[in-house]
């Protein structure tokens, strides 16, 4: 499989001087097959430059897997060139809304509402479809299996397994690892963690032995706790579940927006220097990135 990353930031994209290395949008990514299947994972402003850079090869049916629909994770999407052309079909997969008791088309629809954005539905030139995904229900997408698995988010979040050219790639989307809500001593905390690890081990089973890893990172560990609850992993947290789950290579993505290029660098050097200590790969996401995934690695270009 080979992965280009077209988007890495997390809550809102944030172009300019200091962030030309890694990049300035938000999260979009694409996968593809030996075998030509292509699916499209968010759609983050950076999906606007992925959609122009298709438009010349003829495909006419694009997959777009979102994982959830906080605004950073969708807001390209009315930018996406394909919309526009005649004959094209563009398939959204992603959750349906269980609180608002929204499918996932009302829910995506709302940006193309008037209020927010000129042009509606019915004035796109392509067809729109919608599939709602069942977490734990693989579907298949030419050669390759997509198996959507309940990430921890305070809206629904679906993480994304793909299985294709006898490798592996798991994307979270946006993910906190659940932590017990209840102070030890309190009547319910043990009730509540017997539920919380069987939460984290049926999570975890569903990512175990992955090649490629790619992880929503926001905060460092020095960070976390003041944003515990806001629904993102700490790069620690990352590191200790792909060496839970015996990932081959893991990609930290989802950067918090003030996390400048200097920054990712420093992030950079801190985690080659401990290298040594660790049996994967870890790798910092950066727009025009590709990986080329094969059994237990993927190498960065």
């Amino acid at each position: 499989m080979r992965v280009e990353f077209f988007g890495c930031r997390g809550s809102i994209a944030v172009p300019g001087a200091s962030t030309v290395k890694y990049g300035g949008n938000t999260t979009c990514i694409e996968v593809q097959t030996e075998s030509g299947s292509e699916m499209i994972l968010d759609g983050g402003t950076g999906i606007r430059c992925l959609g122009d850079a298709r438009v010349s090869d003829g495909r006419k049916l694009y997959h777009v897997f979102v994982t959830h629909t906080h605004w950073d994770h969708i807001q390209g999407i009315p930018f996406f060139t394909p919309l526009f052309i005649p004959g094209n079909v563009v398939r959204f997969h992603g959750p349906s809304d269980p609180v608002r008791m929204r499918s996932l088309r009302e829910t995506l629809l709302v940006q193309l509402e008037h209020a927010y954005f000129p042009v509606a539905e019915t004035e796109l030139s392509a067809a729109l479809e919608y599939v709602d995904l069942t977490p734990g229900k693989p579907c298949s997408l030419g050669d390759a299996i997509v198996t959507p698995v309940l990430m921890n988010h305070p809206v629904t979040c679906l993480g994304y397994r793909i299985d294709a050219d006898e490798s592996s790639v798991f994307f979270t989307g946006d993910h906190e690892p659940p932590y017990n809500i209840y102070e030890p001593g309190d009547p319910d905390f043990a009730g509540y963690q017997d539920l919380l690890d069987e939460r984290i081990a049926m999570l975890e089973d569903a990512i175990r032995g992955v090649d490629v890893l790619i992880c929503d990172a926001t905060y460092l560990e020095s960070e976390y706790e003041a944003h515990k609850g806001w629904g993102h992993s700490s790069t620690a947290q990352c590191l200790r579940l792909a060496e839970r789950v015996g990932a081959g290579t893991l990609v930290l993505t989802h950067h918090e927006p003030t996390r400048d290029d200097a920054s990712l660098d420093a992030l950079a050097e801190h985690l080659e220097a401990s290298q040594a200590s660790r049996s994967f790969d870890v790798i910092i996401a950066r727009e025009g990135m590709i990986i080329e995934v094969t059994k237990n690695s993927g190498e960065p270009t």
